[in-house]
């Protein structure tokens, strides 16, 4: 009855995770449309577009460099690629279907065959190895007429758009590919809503009333792709994903700890809270009018929360990849950056080649408080550190800060799982080395595989096996014992 769970479950899922947008490449071929990602330039830029009053596209595009219009050639060159990750003994792969693929524009009715194609291809290669596919509907890709003549997901309309799409890609996959989630990161949107969203300043990113409004279209899109998976095949698994950054208070101020409270709430908490719970939470009304939502102008009919409560979700994936620190006493404490966020710095921990701070333990802390808040099986999706790799003059590549990273995670895992919690599997961020999402980069690497790729596009795409690749063999081949 209360057993201590020493090691993974032998059906623990171990493999990587990659997004359409960032590796595919061909992001104008057969008759794949634009999508927001592929209006985000490279560099410094990239923030400085994407904050900006409307999307950068056509007439000033050529100011720009758009890395991830051929990301790393997958397109044309996924079955190198998921053959390595066989070689590595993926037990699954997460991966993303680009929705510009399936409808171009996102509103049609009836999908591209040639993007179906594609898709139907790379899942059997998968499972060709006996690599389970994870499949994210919407990673960060939405069609990019969605956002400039709809207005994005403030729009209803989108619902049921996403709707066609999830019902297209769940049925003609659904005897293939067990394990969905409905959109990726959804929470990013508290902070930075262009991505998961489709809003700017010129649709309306700065009011937080859409910003809501957009929320609570998802949450229903995410419950109808529940509906349609699970009618479609009860075996099917349809998971939420969010963003996750384990909260401190500064210190034992209760005005700090207050905030704290606050900001687990509002950015981790809430959209799962509706995802896996099925209501809005308590802390809902206070939350709406600290950030000035205008109630009067929300569209929420009783339907909606009818389906929000009948189709919940399976499992909760969620990406980690640091800690934060609130405070909000004095205006003269050291800035971290983050995964799409930022905060007080943690003199405790030291920090990426990109100002992320590195906290395992945090990982542990966070698989605590969902598993205990939701009791619902977990699934790191995302977690991995982004580096600066030297190819040495014999090709070789150590990355034992890599390593040493994915290394302390792990055990923080494992010691999650004696904790009790319900962990499925565990998918580290570009498991070969892709186009940045926060910076469009490629020097801003991940992967155990190196791609012969720089920043200006110069290489020959040339894949190798670096250090970080044969541990994690290892690491897959001995179910997670680190040493």
């Amino acid at each position: 009855m209360f057993e201590i769970k020493d090691k993974f479950p032998e059906n623990f899922l171990w493999g990587g995770a990659t997004a359409a947008n960032q590796l595919e490449g061909a992001w104008n071929r057969d008759g794949k449309g634009p999508s927001i990602a592929d209006v985000l330039p490279s560099g410094k830029d990239r923030f400085v577009i994407a904050s900006g009053q409307d999307f950068v596209w056509q007439a000033e595009a050529e100011k720009y460099k758009y890395p991830n219009h051929r990301g790393i050639e997958h397109y044309d060159r996924f079955k190198e690629d998921i053959k390595l990750f066989a070689e590595m003994g993926f037990k699954c792969y997460r991966f993303s279907i680009a929705w510009s693929r399936i409808f171009p524009n996102g509103d049609e009715a009836i999908p591209n065959e040639k993007g179906l194609e594609f898709y139907d291809k790379l899942i059997d290669e998968c499972l060709k190895y006996d690599i389970q596919p994870v499949i994210t509907i919407s990673h960060y890709e939405m069609p990019l007429k969605l956002a400039k003549d709809y207005g994005g997901w403030k729009n209803r309309k989108l619902i049921g758009f996403y709707e066609n799409f999830a019902r297209v890609v769940l049925k003609k996959y659904q005897k293939k590919v067990r394990y969905w989630m409905t959109f990726n990161e959804i929470n990013s949107a508290f902070h930075f809503p262009v991505m998961s969203q489709g809003l700017v300043p010129s649709n309306g990113a700065k009011d937080f009333t859409n910003i809501f409004q957009a929320w609570h279209n998802q949450f229903v899109a995410s419950a109808l792709a529940v509906k349609i998976g699970h009618e479609l095949n009860e075996d099917l698994q349809i998971g939420c994903m969010i963003l996750y950054a384990t909260s401190y208070a500064y210190d034992a101020n209760p005005v700090n700890q207050m905030a704290n409270l606050k900001q687990m709430q509002d950015f981790n908490f809430f959209c799962a809270d509706v995802q896996v719970r099925g209501k809005y939470p308590a802390y809902t009304a206070r939350m709406l009018k600290e950030y000035n939502v205008d109630i009067s102008k929300l569209q929420i009919t009783k339907e909606d929360i009818a389906e929000l409560a009948k189709y919940t979700v399976d499992y909760i994936g969620f990406s980690y990849y640091m800690s934060m620190v609130t405070e909000v006493t004095r205006d003269d404490q050291n800035v971290v950056s983050g995964n799409l966020l930022g905060g007080v710095a943690n003199p405790f921990l030291k920090s990426s080649d990109w100002g992320w701070q590195i906290d395992p333990m945090g990982l542990r802390i966070a698989l605590n408080e969902l598993y205990d808040r939701y009791q619902k099986p977990l699934f790191v999706v995302e977690n991995g550190l982004g580096a600066k790799d030297v190819v040495e003059t014999n090709g070789a590549i150590h990355d034992d800060y890599r390593i040493d990273y994915l290394s302390q995670h792990i055990v923080a895992m494992k010691a999650a799982i004696a904790d009790g919690v319900d962990l499925m599997g565990y998918t580290p961020w570009g498991c070969i080395d892709l186009v940045s999402a926060s910076t469009g980069e490629m020097s801003k690497r991940y992967g155990f595989v190196y791609v012969d790729l720089d920043d200006k596009g110069n290489g020959t795409l040339a894949r190798s096996r670096k250090d970080s690749f044969y541990w994690y063999q290892k690491i897959i081949k001995s179910n997670g014992k680190v040493k």
